[in-house]
């Protein structure tokens, strides 16, 4: 059985790590902000610009060629501001994965010590009874691993995927700012 110096210390660690993960949970906030003022900046800055230089344009040949050389840096800069974000998004959740399974390898271990200290304190004739709950417990275990396995590859998958995607709209508009 727990003690009550087990569950205070459990409530503890639970606690200290609540507070971890709001603390990762506001720098995340406060890295979403910084980027989006920053972007913000930038593009009022780039307004500015554009402005003057659709003033200063003297014939349409001269207006196409301005637009054509505004539209590769706007999907790269797009392709960029979307990897910041979700760069800053993928880190925040690495952090809550990386504190899910600490939490739940610890629950895990401490489960199992109460089963064997349960299985150690059974009455004679249970051997059975215990061995069927153990192995149900290790097929749970499993397929938690399986689970996490399998969360892991998909999110590598989307990292890839999103990394091409962004990659394509690059080179995208680099072709179309050529064509023009």
């Amino acid at each position: 059985m727990l003690t009550a110096d087990q569950v205070l210390a459990s409530q503890k660690a639970s606690v200290e790590t609540l507070f971890g993960l709001t603390t990762k949970a506001f720098e995340g906030v406060e890295k979403l902000v910084e980027l989006n003022l920053t972007a913000s900046k930038a593009a009022l800055a780039e307004a500015a610009d554009t402005t003057q230089a659709v003033l200063a344009v003297k014939d349409a040949q001269e207006l196409l060629a301005l637009q054509a050389s505004l539209f590769q840096p706007l999907a790269e800069k797009t392709a960029a501001y979307s990897r910041h974000l979700y760069d800053i998004a993928s880190g925040a959740g690495a952090e809550f994965g990386k504190a899910f399974e600490s939490q739940a390898a610890e629950a895990q271990k401490k489960f199992l010590s109460i089963v064997d200290n349960a299985a150690k304190n059974a009455p004679a004739g249970s051997e059975t009874a215990v061995a069927v709950f153990k192995s149900a417990v290790a097929a749970g275990n499993n397929a938690l691993e399986s689970v996490q396995k399998a969360v892991k590859q998909a999110s590598d998958v989307a990292e890839a995927n999103f990394n091409a995607v962004a990659s394509t709209a690059v080179n995208a508009g680099k072709t179309t700012a050529k064509k023009r």
